[in-house]
């Protein structure tokens, strides 16, 4: 359209196509009306109509045929092109047809799905890879994410596993930054939800839909297009917020900063209703929520950890004490959400401590008196008052080692500290044979 109003206006073909960063043929072409916007020139005739027939029943007989192999065949056939001129033939024609189980949620019409106000709240688990050393996350760390199905404001909280325990609290932290619970919970077939085969609810996670008074509903199974609120914010939350945080930030403070991007980011999200344009944080305003029960659902969280070499278990951001005598040994912190205190325990379910839980990343070291004095009594224990051993003093080997050494070599030896005793008449006895024996010799009579 520009080139043509240009030459309207006089422009040459030479100053257009230098306006326009094009080359000049292709100026000359579209102002002849020789080529027409978004349509590839074609060689004419079309060299693939022939083998299009073809292409179409092989493809429907094998939907997963890859394009080398049936582009060898149609070549033993008599196609002239080259690959890339055959995949785009077939991709123009839409040739391979839609596989239902392979690709549920692509090469299907789909559409915008209508949630009343306050009617349901999506939820759906996202794995953050490499995340920060200071955590101590083993692999990944959690975040679950929860959105709104009406005005598409979501939150998220982090979390170490994705066991039900982790998802209890989750559920209630997220819930409180949402503002409130939604009538239903649409979630996909995870194991902490339900039974995947089936889709039924485990019987403890309808005591925790029981105690927030939500109904539950289950995506079918591939269907993830279903959720596609909250699929959108994980994929806006692992590519605008996760790949940028610091390696430095510690659990506390990513939390914090991943609450503010929500607020900033996800509120701030334009959205035209009844022909005005708002925001995603205005519309989220006017859903209707109930408010949260007054505490968590009392699951009880258990992770593992190691003592460390002053007694100390790390929680949450804070150290808490056991006796002395397990340094490097593995034991669980179990917590009832709820409470005020947490227990330190063996794997075998040995309580070792039970302490008032701190606030979450204050940095406490948490000591109970007892266990300040059975380490101070260890630790001095283990000091001596004697000078420490000379290292230049001339040692041999002892009895006992020279006595080893001859055992090694074959040779017999007494037993250290055996005690020899010698028979006097059988020395005067021999004595005496010994006499007459050189009494006896020629020559010997007068000596």
């Amino acid at each position: 359209m520009e080139a043509h109003a240009l030459r309207k206006q006089g422009w040459s073909i030479s100053r257009i196509a230098a306006h326009l960063g094009r080359d000049r043929k292709t100026i000359r072409a579209y102002l002849a009306g020789e080529r027409a916007p978004g349509e590839r020139a074609r060689a004419a005739p079309d060299v693939f109509e022939p083998f299009a027939d073809y292409c179409r029943i092989r493809l429907a007989d094998d939907p997963h045929l890859w394009a080398s192999t049936l582009f060898d065949e149609v070549v033993a056939l008599g196609y002239p092109l080259a690959y890339p001129s055959f995949t785009r033939a077939l991709r123009e024609r839409a040739l391979r047809p839609h596989c239902e189980p392979c690709a549920a949620s692509r090469g299907r019409d789909v559409a915008v799905i209508e949630h009343p106000p306050g009617a349901e709240t999506q939820w759906d688990w996202l794995e953050l890879p490499n995340p920060p050393k200071p955590w101590g996350f083993p692999g990944h760390a959690h975040l679950l994410v929860g959105a709104l199905s009406h005005s598409g404001k979501w939150r998220a909280a982090l979390a170490e596993a994705e066991d039900q325990p982790h998802l209890a609290e989750a559920l209630h932290a997220v819930s409180a930054r949402l503002g409130g619970v939604s009538r239903r919970w649409r979630f996909d077939r995870m194991t902490t939800v339900c039974h995947p085969e089936s889709g039924k609810l485990t019987a403890s996670f309808s005591a925790i839909a029981k105690h927030y008074g939500v109904g539950i509903d289950i995506c079918p199974p591939r269907h993830g297009n279903r959720k596609g609120v909250v699929e959108k914010g994980n994929h806006s939350l692992a590519q605008r917020w996760w790949r940028t945080l610091g390696d430095d930030t510690s659990i506390e403070a990513a939390q914090a900063d991943l609450d503010g991007f929500c607020a900033r980011v996800g509120d701030g999200r334009k959205r035209k209703r009844g022909g005005q344009v708002t925001t995603i944080g205005a519309l989220a305003e006017t859903e209707p929520l109930r408010p949260l029960p007054q505490a968590a659902y009392p699951a009880v969280i258990e992770v593992a950890r190691v003592v460390s070499a002053q007694a100390l278990v790390a929680f949450r951001g804070n150290f808490y004490s056991i006796g002395p005598g397990l340094r490097g040994s593995s034991v669980l912190v179990r917590h009832r959400l709820g409470a005020n205190s947490i227990d330190i325990v063996t794997a075998s379910g040995i309580t070792l401590a039970r302490h008032r839980r701190e606030v979450d990343g204050a940095g406490v070291i948490a000591r109970l008196d007892e266990h300040v004095s059975a380490l101070e009594t260890a630790v001095l224990q283990g000091f001596s008052d004697a000078r420490p051993c000379s290292r230049k003093q001339r040692r041999p080997p002892s009895a006992a080692a020279l006595a080893a050494a001859e055992a090694l070599r074959g040779r017999p030896v007494s037993t250290a500290g055996e005690r020899v005793v010698v028979d006097f008449a059988a020395y005067i006895a021999a004595a005496n044979a010994a006499a007459s024996s050189v009494k006896s010799l020629p020559g010997k009579e007068n000596q």
